[in-house]
């Protein structure tokens, strides 16, 4: 059954249609778990609500279907977005909205020999899409986080609170005598490995790569990765480390922060600045509230700072960082303050307003958006996406999806792309934004989709999801793939309709990264016997066959497939890839980050 023609949708977004096997478009991965080895989710909890729903989005039915790991699909179980249990089964500080719920979903495991569940399996992105149960060890694990949580608060060092300021301080200096030659040794000490030894023909070479340093044994974050006209800069647990891109020879000495680094600016400013935040102590009272302006090209730190606290219950235990052109944005989890990034001087606070709506998370780069939550525990309770002027903060439009859909994702900023959810209907909206913030498409094609998004806990992380690209016309997504070659679709953002669509050239995963010379550069993930490639693929035209562009060598292809989760890059016909995650493990010499190129 399909929706009759010329008739309105029901429920303000988009028509009825029949509903599909389950899983879910764009729907989240597997996360590993954030410390010790991965864990394996249990068996699900409960079936998806029966019969079809009304309201926003399109009606389901429940599906019986087996999910990865024998589960009904990625959604069941899906967070709330007020009161109801959280993702991970956390316990929950008092506040607005009644808990801080792990907006954003986790990724699939990037480690060796771990299941790959799929993202998805829905014929139609508006129809219904059962949750995914999360692993019990994440579960503890976050018991612990929401502990944390409840007691966060203070100064571990018990130092007064300073607001950001311009603080000039001295920064390392390019190293005149290069300790590393690109080959893996230095930072995380002496590797002679010959990633090149073997190397076949037509294989592109490994220009140098890291080792990883060394890491608690519960783990770290090894969050951004910038590239610049001359240097790759990766952040990992506690330090800063930059590379000649071309070499791999340090381009400046490797800075040191007193605490573990807990958030980045995955946007770097036109002068090439990036915000680095680290933790104000090493204790269960530490706060996310130090700030570091970095120069990626120099090494030379500019001005430093600290997050004030928010109201009651508006936490800096975690933060989100953007830039939007010369505006630096921090968000607590109740609000947010936008900082000049070249001075670090305060330029406004974005809090609470209308009808109880609270900043919960921000998208910078491009634009600079907001959402909100709203009316929580009431009869209007609902979300709110604002676009912001970056330099006032003013709102320049809002939308208001209908009560019972959460905004998880923004998949692109220009035009603004908003994937959503609704728990009681198990089901996800994607719609394009017009410029006055009224719907002007929703994705409609009989496919099911599955971008990398990463995990967030406290927050949503709006911009979490690899695997997903836009140009001013089109949105890029990668069907699901279990096993086997999947496909790239084109889907028109003037109607949501499929224009294109294209398979991968390899019997593995394909995904989007960006829009170069007007072409898109996707991906090929790495198989057994074969390195990953990077290809190009026509955006226009009649033939969108993809044209390879590097092939990475065979002899590196585990190493491609064992970072917990990664992180990709393609500038100047260099490929880089780097993991987000740090395992601590001393069995095993982890690496860092690799660059491949011809």
């Amino acid at each position: 059954m399909s929706q009759p023609p010329n008739q309105p949708p029901h429920g303000g977004f988009g028509a009825p249609q029949d509903p599909p096997p389950q899983g879910g478009f764009g729907a989240p991965q597997t996360p590993p778990p954030p410390q010790g080895p991965p864990q394996t989710p249990p068996p699900p909890q409960g079936a998806p609500p029966a019969g079809p729903q009304p309201g926003y989005g399109y009606p389901q039915a429940p599906q019986q279907q087996p999910g990865p790991y024998g589960q009904p699909g990625p959604y069941a179980q899906q967070p709330g977005p007020y009161g109801q249990p959280g993702p991970y089964g956390q316990p929950q500080q008092p506040g607005p909205y009644g808990q801080q719920p792990g907006y954003g979903y986790p990724q699939q495991p990037q480690y060796p020999g771990a299941p790959v569940p799929p993202g998805g399996g829905s014929r139609n992105p508006f129809k219904g899409k059962p949750a995914l149960v999360i692993g019990a060890a994440v579960v503890a694990l976050l018991v612990v986080g929401g502990t944390v949580f409840a007691v966060a608060g203070g100064d571990d060092d018990g130092g007064k609170k300073k607001k950001p300021v311009a603080q000039q301080s001295d920064g390392p200096k390019a190293s005149d005598d290069p300790v590393n030659p690109g080959d893996g040794s230095g930072d995380g000490g002496e590797d002679p490995e010959n990633l090149n030894e073997g190397r076949k023909a037509g294989e592109a070479k490994v220009l140098w790569y890291k080792e990883a340093p060394d890491a608690p044994g519960s783990g770290a974050d090894a969050p951004g990765l910038w590239i610049t006209g001359e240097t790759a800069v990766k952040a990992a647990y506690k330090q800063v480390f930059a590379y000649k891109v071309g070499d791999g020879v340090p381009a400046w000495d490797p800075i040191t922060f007193p605490q573990k680094i807990c958030a980045v600016t995955p946007e770097k400013s036109a002068e090439d600045k990036v915000v680095i935040a680290y933790m104000s102590g090493a204790s269960d009272r530490a706060e996310c509230n130090q700030l570091q302006e970095l120069d990626l090209n120099t090494g030379e730190k500019g001005w430093q700072g600290e997050v004030a606290d928010g109201e009651l219950f508006d936490s800096t235990l975690q933060i989100e960082m953007s830039i939007t052109g010369k505006t630096l944005m921090v968000g607590r989890s109740q609000s947010g303050t936008a900082y000049d990034v070249t001075t670090g001087k305060k330029l406004w606070d974005k809090k609470k307003y209308g009808d109880a709506c609270f900043p919960a998370a921000f998208a910078g780069g491009e634009k600079l958006i907001a959402v909100s939550s709203c009316g929580a525990g009431g009869t209007n309770e609902h979300d709110e996406v604002q676009e912001l002027d970056p330099k006032t903060g003013k709102a320049k439009w809002t939308w208001k999806p209908d009560k019972g859909w959460t905004v998880g994702r923004i998949y692109s900023l220009n035009p603004v792309v908003v994937y959503s959810t609704n728990e009681k209907k198990n089901a996800w909206n994607i719609s394009t934004l017009g410029s006055g913030g009224s719907i002007k498409s929703q994705v409609d094609v009989d496919d099911s989709f599955s971008p990398e998004c990463g995990w967030a806990v406290l927050q949503r992380d709006l911009r979490g999801c690899q695997g997903v690209a836009a140009d001013a016309t089109t949105l890029y997504l990668p069907t699901e793939a279990t096993t086997g070659a999947n496909e790239i679709v084109a889907v028109s953002l003037a109607n949501g309709k499929e224009k294109w669509r294209v398979k991968s050239p390899a019997d593995e995963t394909m995904l989007p990264l960006k829009i170069e010379d007007g072409k898109l550069i996707a991906y090929v993930k790495p198989s057994w016997e074969s390195g990953g490639q990077v290809v190009s693929i026509p955006t226009t035209g009649s033939s969108h066959k993809p044209v390879k562009l590097l092939q990475n060598p065979s002899g590196t292809a585990d190493i491609e497939d064992s970072f917990y989760s990664g992180t990709y890059d393609w500038i100047d016909g260099r490929f880089y890839l780097s993991t987000t995650r740090l395992s601590g493990s001393d069995e095993t010499e982890e690496k860092l980050m690799l660059a491949f190129g011809k």
